[in-house]
């Protein structure tokens, strides 16, 4: 069995674990503060910790490529060459920023493990962590991207709206 398929579910079950945590805690929340008018603070603060969780990893390790934002028009009305240019030099982009960012984003993840969110008191780095995960996951997504395009794998695909 390859490792690929086993990854790919245990980032869905992961994200889908987060969402359904922020989503029963939402509920919990606007239940106690509607219904039994006794807000409960903690439940905020969750809540948008885990917002921030879902959405940082879902975009590095659930969204598959082609369901972001692309210049499909530019791209079906180039040749397969032109698109082997443009997937390595888009890919170089993105996954070269996210490598130049890595450091300094890590430092300062690290550097927030100091301060404590106001009523969880959760380190700030555990609350900012996914960013820097996006960041490894555009390097590898960038990486396999350019791997790919030498190798001519995707590059016929005509990018249309579903």
């Amino acid at each position: 069995m390859s490792i690929g398929p086993w990854l790919k579910n245990a980032a869905n079950i992961l994200g889908g674990g987060l969402f359904l945590t922020m989503f029963v805690l939402f509920v919990i929340q606007v239940t106690a503060r509607f219904v039994f008018n006794k807000p409960i603070v903690w439940t905020d603060e969750a809540v948008v910790i885990l917002y921030v969780w879902v959405i940082l990893w879902g975009c590095a390790a659930i969204v598959p490529e082609r369901e972001h934002v692309v210049f499909d028009l530019l791209w079906n009305s180039v040749n397969q060459r032109t698109r082997q240019l443009m997937q390595i030099g888009g890919n170089l982009m993105i996954g070269g920023l996210a490598l130049v960012g890595l450091p300094a984003s890590w430092d300062y993840v690290h550097f927030m493990n100091r301060e404590g969110t106001p009523v969880l008191n959760i380190s700030f780095m555990w609350v900012y962590l996914p960013f820097v995960l996006l960041l490894v996951g555009l390097v590898i997504r960038a990486a396999l991207n350019i791997w790919r395009a030498f190798r001519g794998i995707g590059l016929e695909a005509e990018l249309r709206l579903e």
